[in-house]
């Protein structure tokens, strides 16, 4: 099977387009065309092809409108100095949304399939992928969701498969800046058993009060913690926490209620190549609060595929506000960032295998 290519006739010009991907910002733009294709209990996966970007046409009692059955990946492409297109760890994406898809009870999606359906939507919007240079990439968005015209709580009969992509510019576009986050002990994103762990629209939308509740709080995203005790470190919004010590320990929340992040898994590989110890343990707030008082924490930051590396440098809550070291973005967390920028675009050798070429 092979994604067929439909070219679209209403593609936007050269000097329309370059317009666009000079100052994208992020998610506000999209390229020309996108993967779709369709699944049935009883046909598998079928009609798959990459056509122009179109509404989806869904009956009133499709089961994503009603159950919420949906799930996403983010990645993103990057144009090399010679010209070339890569993807980096594409491979873990796919194996990620397979396992998103049957925590959702929606089909898995062969990760060759998913690898095909991305790789052919940048083939044909390569034009999209920014110039090399700077921090610029092309944003993939494969989702999945059900479309069985049935108010019956179960398994689909019916899924489809697509991917987007819209061009991202620097997610910093000011400088590499720290965040504060609200400690929420109000809102928790996962529970054991649930759905932590997916990658799903649900999650995302769960969150959106605790944000707004870190807002009104003066702070730039919520820390959550445990939905059991309210007492352990899980993530930071959309993204995985990272701690970094006086005794050289790169702490992270362990797996399992929380998003097994893709960015994490690399900044632990790439810890002890600048100095730092890796460790996935629990980390109560307990703990949190007292070694930022004693200075023993000196850097905390965030990793996710949007922003690669988010520096945190204070934690707000009732009843305490804390400042990470002297509140500014610290060596460890810039270096390594700038380490995965580099790898990304080509700029440093990829010793770990990480980066695929599509073009």
């Amino acid at each position: 099977m092979g994604f067929a290519l439909e070219r679209s006739p209403h593609v936007l010009t050269d000097a329309e387009r370059d317009l666009i991907v000079a100052d994208p910002g992020f998610g506000r733009h999209f390229t020309d065309h996108m993967t779709s294709a369709a699944w049935t209990r009883d046909r598998g996966w079928h009609e798959l092809r990459v056509g122009p970007r179109a509404p989806f046409a869904l009956d009133p009692a499709a089961s994503v409108l009603h159950y919420g059955q949906e799930i996403f990946e983010g990645l993103k492409a990057y144009r090399h100095a010679d010209g070339s297109i890569w993807l980096f760890r594409p491979d873990a994406n796919a194996r990620r949304f397979a396992a998103s898809a049957r925590r959702l009870a929606l089909p898995p999606l062969d990760e060759q399939l998913f690898l095909d359906g991305v790789t052919a939507l940048i083939r044909a919007d390569q034009a999209w992928v920014p110039a090399p240079g700077g921090e610029s990439s092309l944003y993939l968005r494969p989702f999945m969701f059900a479309t069985s015209p049935s108010l019956l709580v179960g398994p689909p009969q019916h899924a489809t498969f697509a991917v987007i992509a819209s061009p991202a510019g620097p997610y910093f576009s000011g400088g590499v800046t720290g965040i504060t986050l609200w400690v929420s002990t109000t809102f928790t994103r996962a529970a054991p058993g649930g759905t932590g762990a997916a990658k799903c629209g649900g999650n995302y939308a769960a969150g959106l009060l605790a944000q707004v509740e870190a807002q009104q709080h003066g702070c730039d995203q919520v820390l959550y913690v445990d939905g059991a005790e309210h007492q352990w470190l899980e993530e930071s919004g959309t993204m995985n926490l990272f701690l970094v010590t006086t005794d050289g320990q790169l702490i992270t929340p362990s797996l399992g209620t929380i998003l097994e992040g893709i960015t994490r898994d690399s900044v632990l590989a790439l810890a002890h190549q600048h100095g730092l110890e890796p460790s996935e343990r629990r980390v109560g707030l307990d703990e949190l609060r007292t070694r930022l008082d004693d200075g023993s924490i000196t850097e905390v930051f965030a990793a996710g595929t949007a922003a690669v590396i988010t520096p945190i440098t204070g934690f707000r809550a009732d009843g305490y506000d804390l400042t990470v070291a002297d509140g500014t973005p610290g060596p460890h967390t810039l270096n390594i960032r700038q380490h995965l920028l580099d790898i990304h675009h080509g700029r440093r050798p990829d010793t770990h295998g990480w980066m695929q070429r599509v073009s």
